[in-house]
């Protein structure tokens, strides 16, 4: 995956979606040596791959599709769920899944038929187009956890973010979780994500050759699973996955017996001191953020670090002197008119000019991609057969007449489309009233186009865009509804319908390119990503409500889970309608420099080259602990560090399992949740608090126990 691929909040959906793949490629070559013994550079040996699979029989599309993939997609994607729930709720940083999605389910269903072909019960052996099927099922899915909004847009409806806006709090602003309307939802919005897109398909994928660098590394990650070297690494890797799986669920159980009440636990050690731990400074021995330090690139997690250091090291402790002056000394730190203000509006302007420019560099390069194909080609239609090149290699051959044979007929993208957009501006009125049914229609008449440039830019860039759609559609819907009809509201649901569309659809045409180098079917592929959003329609809402009614603290700055983009999203939909009027004395000053400053760094970074670029630090990762601290920037540097070492004393072995063991700490962890969220809800408290307490505290503690 590419260097800077974020699942998230400006570039590729909310939080960042990091993950390298570096061994994928790096396996299949080296299979590649082993049979040809050598000779020739890795790109020839990469072109033959399909050559290793010559001989094997090819499923049909409808054989791809088995009760058994779908079964294992299930079990991973409550699983992964649980987990991106978790990530969403608590910083919003979420680790693309799709290493620990592939190899999982090749796991699950290698062993699977291995016992029923010990049996003589196996009717099917195991494919890499099945392999395939699961991954596209199991990241559909999951998916939907971080898309449905629940620690963004949906849950920023909701009473308990509004009380922390303290703005725009009237009844018509309001809308609370309830599981019934949020499925309902779901099923109406993050289909048409899927049609909008679907005739482009052989544009995007065979015509113009779009890159799609995160499902390309996961196709070759799948080849290479198919292979003898590359199942027997993929059997070690799991291994090592189950490992650290264990040890960071046991960890979980161990520290929840110590947090009897808030402040208490593990989580909460002063590793460097009371005065670093009151502004945020800490380890707090998360499993999960240690994995995903792992995963992420160094430049994310220092990034991270210098944001917490430039926010919560100088900047809130100098502005915290000015209480009394630029804001009153009579409102808590939570209040937006007070210190809360500076730390939520000045994030929200350095998210807003990291997104704008990448909005605006991603455009260029998809409008300049266009005139240069215009200038090679007349643009072609999907029907039409593809100009012939000069060569062609055989890989291409083979995957082309594949892709080409199992077309999806244009009349079904077209009808889908209209059919559930119709469907959806009758229904989504009803969830949302204030949500008019031409606000709905306005959106689905742009959201194609949208849809197809955050498609075609995902395929040069490898950077979703579609957050940052949303946040266009909170400002033009609520601004367009008004504050005195529900604007703030209007808008949040907008950002939903939006986000759904043109996310799933770049989603949908990388699992079109993986697809492409499995000799996955395009129907396959289109129907296990259907079955995989309907699963997630399901999961994802189930999951957010176990830790809702579990957790009452759901949401608030100072619990476990702060759910701190939900704040961000409603704040984001309270400018839209009412204007900077709202902000502290001078905030509005410091959200100028840090949205222009944001745009400098980006424009610097792009015209310095790649190697000083990876000297300077990302805006966007830099505004996440502007609101919520730097604790899990240090557990992240904490996991880049021990990949560090590790790629020191072993770099072959850290680069083929270290995503297996970074996945295995944010799985056991990320697990963990369901169990404790069960106890919390059967009443079932920890037993013990530890806290730490300074000198003085612990002297009048004892004095007043002694009394």
């Amino acid at each position: 995956m590419a260097d800077r691929d974020f699942h998230g909040d400006s570039q590729g959906n909310a939080a960042f979606s990091v993950e390298r793949i570096p061994a994928a490629r790096d396996i299949m070559v080296e299979n590649e040596e082993r049979r040809g013994g050598g000779g020739g550079d890795s790109d020839d040996k990469l072109q033959s791959v399909e050559m290793i699979f010559k001989g094997k029989v090819q499923p049909s599309w409808r054989e791809q599709l088995t009760v058994r993939a779908f079964v294992v997609s299930f079990v991973l994607g409550v699983l992964f769920t649980f987990i991106v729930m978790k990530l969403n709720l608590t910083t919003g940083i979420i680790p693309s899944l799709n290493v620990s999605a592939g190899l999982l389910g090749f796991f699950f269903v290698k062993t699977w038929t291995k016992f029923l072909e010990k049996s003589g019960m196996l009717k099917q052996p195991f494919t890499r187009q099945e392999n395939t099927v699961i991954q596209t099922c199991v990241v559909a899915a999951s998916g939907i956890a971080f898309s449905g909004g629940f620690g963004s847009y949906l849950f920023g409806m909701s009473s308990i973010i509004a009380k922390d806006s303290t703005e725009s709090n009237a009844a018509q602003n309001i809308k609370d979780p309830s599981l019934s309307w949020i499925i309902g939802f779901l099923f109406t919005v993050s289909f048409l994500g899927l049609f909008s897109v679907l005739p482009l398909r052989k544009i995007m994928i065979i015509d113009y050759k779009l890159t799609y660098p995160s499902g390309t590394a996961t196709a070759h990650l799948i080849n290479s699973f198919h292979t003898p070297q590359g199942a027997k690494l993929a059997r070690k890797q799991v291994r090592a996955l189950g490992k650290f799986f264990s040890f960071s669920f046991l960890w979980g159980f161990f520290q929840w017996f110590f947090t009897a009440a808030d402040g208490c636990g593990f989580s909460s050690f002063p590793t460097f001191g009371l005065k670093a731990y009151d502004n945020k400074f800490y380890f707090d021995f998360s499993a999960t953020y240690v994995g995903v330090g792992m995963i992420c690139p160094y430049l994310i997690n220092i990034s991270v670090l210098v944001g917490g250091i430039l926010s919560w090291g100088i900047m809130w402790p100098l502005i915290k002197n000015r209480k009394g002056d630029w804001y009153s000394a009579d409102l808590s730190e939570s209040n937006l008119h007070g210190l809360q203000g500076y730390k939520v509006f000045v994030s929200i302007a350095m998210i807003l000019g990291d997104g704008i420019y990448n909005f605006v560099k991603v455009l260029g390069r998809t409008i300049q991609g266009f005139i240069q194909q215009y200038n090679k080609e007349i643009i072609p239609v999907s029907d039409r057969p593809s100009p012939e090149k000069s060569s062609t290699s055989y890989d291409d051959e083979v995957r082309t007449k594949l892709f080409v044979k199992d077309g999806i007929p244009p009349w079904i993208s077209i009808s889908g489309y209209v059919a559930i957009a119709a469907i959806s501006i009758g229904i989504i009125p009803q969830i949302f009233h204030q949500m008019k049914w031409y606000y709905v229609l306005v959106i689905y008449v742009v959201a194609p186009a949208l849809a197809f440039c955050n498609a075609y830019g995902c395929g040069l860039t490898d950077w979703s865009l579609a957050s940052t759609y949303g946040k266009l559609a909170i400002f033009a819907i609520g601004a367009w509804a008004g504050e005195a009809h529900g604007g703030v509201l209007a808008g949040l649901a907008a950002c939903g319908v939006m986000m759904n569309i043109v996310s799933t659809a770049s989603d949908l045409m990388q699992d079109f390119k993986t697809g492409y180098m499995t000799l996955a079917s395009p129907r396959s592929m289109f129907v296990s990503q259907i079955i995989g959003t309907a699963m997630g329609c399901v999961i994802s809402p189930c999951v957010f409500w176990l830790f809702y009614k579990a957790f009452d603290d759901l949401g608030s700055p100072d619990s476990a889970y702060p759910a701190p983009y939900a704040l961000v999203y409603r704040n984001i939909s309270i400018l839209g309608v009412e204007g900077f009027g709202s902000l502290p004395q001078h905030c509005l000053t410091l959200c100028y420099i840090f949205f222009f400053g944001a745009i400098a760094i980006n424009l610097v970074r792009d015209t310095i080259g790649k190697k000083w670029a990876k000297y300077i630090p990302l805006p966007m990762a830099m505004a996440i602990p502007f609101y919520l601290g730097s604790y899990f920037a240090i557990d992240m540097c904490v996991g880049s560090l021990i990949l560090f070492i590790w790629g020191k004393l072993n770099k072959a072995k850290a680069d083929a399992f270290a995503p297996a063991v970074a996945s295995g700490l944010i799985c056991g962890d990320g697990i963990w949740t369901l169990p404790s969220s069960i106890l919390a809800l059967l009443g079932v408290q920890p037993p013990i608090c530890m806290k730490f307490l300074s000198r003085g505290a612990n002297a009048r503690v004892e004095t007043f126990l002694s009394s």
